[in-house]
């Protein structure tokens, strides 16, 4: 068929579909003599699927590689790019629920007697900015796509220098490793069939547990290799592209929600974007449970810098440069506030886990 037949049983533009062209998403056969292009029943399809992705917002540049995976067969990666977008989106929709829900409060203030004070919506309009940003400007500055291979190998080498009393700086961000990931099952302690959600899943090791005591386990990660890793030695679980700041899940999906050695990779404030976003798609009497490495308080954080600063211990130096761990005591404090009764246990100097249960 000619282009205008073509357009036309798409419901598209002629023009949208030479621009489909240019971009080299499609290459239809020219007719011998005329020149004309010819689209065969093939381009009809891509230029479907096109149309299909640009309808859920993909750009032209993942379109393209999407297109490619498919033309290679690839229905894993095809399954990337769309968990991808689908995390873009769900991103875009808690941006706008929370702009909604700043213009109500602004509103809500205009309704109240006596002159409004412009102050106030100034104090509003900043708040939103600044979660909006912090929402936005997370990024993997540890390239964790690149560790995936040795992740696994590296925790184990942890577990050796522990049980062999060798103290190395490199390894004992991961000290305790086991145990903690072990005592987070324990005090999750699944009824069979009960959905959870682990966040910043890596390769599995602790939703892969939680997977063996009869939960119904999703894992998430923003690493497509460590989704990989994971997906390869627990083929029965639910394993997607996402992160904390915009969990691509509705509300009230999970029953529990657990993370190990992640929350650290988020700024303060990040952080409790997070929570929010945990809290979001929790059922009412959901729980949750955070293993992660914590200063106890600030007093806490103050006096370990100090002290590696002191030894010159460069690894944990840069550490506690470059990551956020939370204060125990604002994380317990927060949750509490927000309707949880929190326990905690510590396994060394900086590794806790801490445990929130509604109170409702």
């Amino acid at each position: 068929m000619n282009i205008k037949e073509a357009a036309d049983r798409l419901g598209i533009s002629a023009r949208a579909i030479r621009f489909y062209e240019e971009k080299g998403l499609i290459s239809p056969a020219k007719q011998t003599g005329n020149g004309y292009r010819s689209y065969t029943e093939n381009d009809i399809w891509r230029l479907q699927t096109i149309a299909a992705l640009r309808e859920i917002g993909m750009s032209l540049e993942d379109i393209a590689h999407a297109i490619g995976e498919i033309d290679q067969g690839n229905q894993q990666r095809l399954e990337e790019y769309l968990e991808l977008q689908q995390a873009v989106m769900y991103a875009q929709w808690i941006e706008l629920k929370r702009m909604l829900d700043t213009t109500q409060r602004m509103i809500d203030l205009n309704r109240q007697d006596g002159p409004l004070e412009v102050s106030h919506l100034h104090v509003l309009a900043d708040s939103s900015r600044r979660l909006r940003e912090a929402r936005q400007n997370w990024h993997d500055r540890w390239n964790y796509d690149t560790q995936a291979a040795i992740h696994d190998e590296r925790v184990q080498a942890t577990n050796r220098a522990n049980s062999e009393h060798v103290k190395s700086e490199q390894l004992e961000l991961y000290q305790n490793y086991d145990e903690a990931l072990e005592q987070t099952a324990d005090w999750i302690s699944p009824i069979l069939g009960e959905k959870g959600l682990d966040i910043g899943t890596g390769t599995g090791n602790l939703a892969g547990r939680l997977l063996q005591r009869g939960a119904d386990m999703t894992a998430i990660d923003q690493s497509r290799e460590m989704l990989r890793t994971c997906r390869h030695k627990y083929p029965d679980m639910h394993v997607k592209l996402g992160n904390f700041l915009a969990l691509p899940f509705e509300g009230d999906s999970f029953d529990f929600v657990v993370s190990s050695f992640a929350f650290h990779h988020l700024s303060p404030d990040q952080q409790l974007l997070a929570l929010e976003e945990i809290q979001r798609v929790l059922t009412s009497r959901g729980r949750i449970c955070l293993t992660d490495l914590m200063f106890t308080d600030a007093n806490h954080r103050n006096a370990f810098t100090d002290q590696v600063k002191t030894t010159g211990e460069e690894e944990w130096l840069r550490a506690v440069r470059e990551r956020h761990f939370p204060l125990l005591n604002e994380l317990c404090g927060w949750l509490e506030s927000h309707g949880y009764v929190t326990k905690h246990i510590r396994y060394n100097e900086l590794l806790h886990t801490v445990l929130a249960v509604p109170l409702r």
